[in-house]
């Protein structure tokens, strides 16, 4: 009997969700006019001032480890006086996103105006907490392209909104943190632990750069161009849910609070680090890549920039290209590129995810149909060990039963040029999703990041594909030789089968 009254409850809640998806079929989300806001003119702060002393040019940081990362970001929001503009894809409330959280609501209480804008793919069981979040009169949360239709479930928030799905189909993958519009970090990672290398499993190989200089305040611009975008929601015009302070605090309490990865420093402390970073900072000539936000239906309207900006890159590439790109599915026009390259007589030299460390095994499957050809037309392909030995670089210790994946979206162009943002190689992020990244020029930067690259492509670290005797694909390490796909196992493999063929590679 009571299995049949749960039967029963299922039943109806599937024909709930089943007439609230038909009753809202015709119910389209209307895009939203708001006044203009702008970010504040570059902060004149003792802090910044402090630093024009030393330089005034366009210097640029590599932050390879995930750790660092994380700190340098803590540090940026200290340092704010006047404003902090944060966009990202992905925001988790652990250790590293309450971390984050908690110094963002301590500037608000010192005075400094934040600006949060968040893509809607992955809000769905926060909104009470951000709600509360919001009531703070010096925070501003916005939700982009987000979802008409709310629920605490994805999968029954995407059912709800099925209607939909072409204008939802086109997310906000940018990536950047400004500070007073003084400085800034772009680049690859999302914010939650296993992108700063803290989570306790699987750990993201990322990278970014923190620049300092004039190009920090095109990188406002963009920040404020997306702002104002009329598809960019504040979040109490999409839920009707009552905030939940209790829900705030728990969400801005560190989980970790031992981790040894940042310490609260004096203003004396703060300002020496910011001095020996901006001594030690590389020169170059940045230039901010960046898709523009869409004008009406996202679908009327794909993101061009980027991807034409990269293929410029690639066709005017001389001596070497050389890419990590966590999810590698080319289009046409960039294999064509490639190939291109290559013929010229182009060293390409490509390291993405392996089919054990993707975390999107449907995104492998399509990679998986372009191997034979990319090999085929000359380039060197390299997958991601999920054991590399040197992954202990990229995580908080101790590493042991830890492993490794690419997240990171970097090239190296020859001598000279570096391209560093949040942009994959892929369907998605060229032709669907917006993207943005940074062009510098500059050979000290180059040569800085061909170093970090080198341990990445090392044998110990990464299989290297090549054709055997036979003609078919063999993975290579340097203590084994493998004649299929490093995969976790056979169900892995009869997966991967599935995926790719299945004709979704557009969307991936």
């Amino acid at each position: 009997m009571i299995i049949g009254k749960r039967v029963s409850a299922k039943i109806r809640r599937f024909v709930v969700l089943a007439l609230s998806v038909l009753a809202g079929a015709c119910a389209s989300l209307e895009p939203v006019d708001l006044p203009d806001e702008y970010t504040a003119a570059p902060s004149d702060a003792p802090l910044w001032q402090s630093l024009d002393e030393i330089r005034t040019d366009n210097w640029q940081v590599l932050l390879d480890s995930g750790p660092a990362a994380l700190d340098w970001r803590l540090l940026m929001i200290d340092s704010a006086t006047e404003s902090l503009d944060l966009q990202t894809f992905l925001w988790k409330f652990d250790t590293t996103g309450s971390m984050i959280l908690s110094h963002l609501m301590a500037a608000a209480r010192r005075g400094v105006t934040v600006r949060l804008l968040v893509d809607d793919t992955f809000l769905a069981s926060e909104e009470q907490m951000l709600l509360a979040l919001e009531e703070h009169p010096n925070i501003e949360y916005r939700v982009f392209n987000p979802f008409k239709r709310r629920a605490d479930s994805l999968v029954t928030r995407q059912l709800l909104n099925l209607a939909e799905f072409h204008r939802l189909d086109h997310r906000m993958h940018n990536k950047a943190l400004v500070a007073d519009n003084r400085v800034a970090i772009v680049g690859g990672r999302n914010l939650a632990d296993e992108y700063f290398g803290l989570h306790e499993q699987t750990n993201f190989r990322d990278m970014e750069l923190l620049v300092g200089g004039p190009i920090v305040q095109d990188i406002a611009a963009s920040f404020d161009d997306y702002w104002n975008d009329e598809w960019s929601f504040p979040i109490e015009m999409l839920s009707h849910l009552s905030p939940s302070y209790a829900a705030l605090d728990d969400a801005a309490t560190v989980k970790e609070p031992d981790l040894r990865i940042h310490n609260e420093p004096t203003a004396d402390l703060l300002q020496r680090r910011w001095q020996a970073l901006v001594r030690g900072a590389l020169p170059g000539t940045p230039t901010l890549y960046v898709d523009a936000p869409p004008v009406g239906n996202p679908v009327d309207t794909p993101p061009i920039e980027l991807a034409n900006a990269l293929i410029d890159l690639f066709d005017k590439a001389e001596e070497e290209v050389l890419i990590l790109s966590a999810y590698l599915i080319p289009t046409p026009r960039l294999e064509g590129a490639v190939a291109r390259a290559v013929a010229r007589g182009v060293n390409v030299r490509i390291l993405t995810n392996s089919i054990r460390s993707n975390n999107h095994l449907a995104a492998h499957s399509s990679y998986r149909n372009h191997i034979n050809e990319m090999l085929g037309d000359g380039a060197q392909l390299h997958e991601v060990r999920i054991d590399a030995r040197d992954r202990y670089v990229h995580m908080f210790p101790p590493v042991e039963g830890k492993s490794i994946a690419l997240h990171a979206k970097a090239i190296v162009f020859d001598r000279d040029k570096v391209f560093i943002g949040s942009a994959n190689l892929d369907p998605r992020s060229l032709r669907i999703n917006t993207e943005m990244g940074l062009l510098v020029v500059s050979e000290e930067l180059n040569a800085a990041v061909r170093t970090a690259f080198d341990p990445d492509f090392a044998e110990r670290n990464a299989w290297r594909l090549q054709f055997d005797a036979d003609g078919k694909v063999v993975w290579i390490s340097d203590d084994t030789v493998l004649r299929s796909q490093p995969a976790a196992s056979w169900m892995q493999r009869i997966e991967d089968w599935f995926f790719a063929h299945l004709p979704i590679e557009d969307k991936m």
